[in-house]
């Protein structure tokens, strides 16, 4: 998690307009309020996680991003985050095209469902995986879309969507994706970082 917000963090200028986007309990929008920027906003739907942002001092919004996103102003915001949430949406498309409306540039991480250790599980035990990234049984996940990094960089491509930077984490080994090392990376990262714009 700390090496996902550091790179987060690095992908962001400072003090710039930023909105965190499914924000859970604001632990990576109190990160970026102490060591990057303190305008920074929530957008988050579950009303408790909400009421804990809140309790925190943080600038929350209760909403659904897949509807409530159209209110906030065209480029209303320096970077819109969107943090391991993308495949919990019913329509993962619709959202990112609203993200890159409301957004100047956007970064998105998502668990790569693609990762080795994932697919041995699947292949081996023949059971949905659970990892630190996806740690949800089949039966009480939220993700509707799993998705892999192979799968986000082809989807930017066949959009038109740029890709400023995209990056691969395995534990706290950080590298570059770029289109000849794309099946490796895809292969060998538990998480997929994306800085986009449209």
């Amino acid at each position: 998690m700390k090496e996902e917000f550091n790179i987060i963090s690095n992908l962001i200028e400072e003090n710039t307009r930023v909105l965190d986007v499914g924000c859970g309990n604001g632990d990576l929008m109190k990160f970026l309020q102490e060591n990057k920027t303190k305008d920074i906003r929530g957008l988050e739907i579950s009303k408790e996680k909400v009421q804990n942002c809140l309790s925190k001092g943080l600038t929350v919004i209760e909403g659904n991003a897949e509807s409530d996103l159209k209110q906030f102003p065209k480029s209303s915001f320096d970077y819109v985050i969107l943090s391991q949430t993308l495949q919990a949406f019913l329509n993962p498309e619709l959202v990112i095209n609203e993200l890159l409306k409301v957004g100047k540039k956007v970064i998105v991480t998502i668990p790569n469902f693609g990762y080795w250790r994932v697919r041995l599980q699947l292949l081996f035990k023949g059971t949905m995986p659970v990892t630190e990234n996806l740690p949800h049984e089949w039966y009480n996940t939220p993700n509707l879309h799993m998705c892999t990094i192979k799968d986000f960089y082809n989807f930017c491509s066949s959009k038109n969507i740029k890709i400023f930077k995209s990056i691969a984490l395995k534990k706290s080994r950080i590298s570059e994706i770029n289109k000849s090392n794309l099946n490796y990376k895809n292969l060998d990262s538990h998480l997929g970082i994306f800085l986009i714009e449209s």
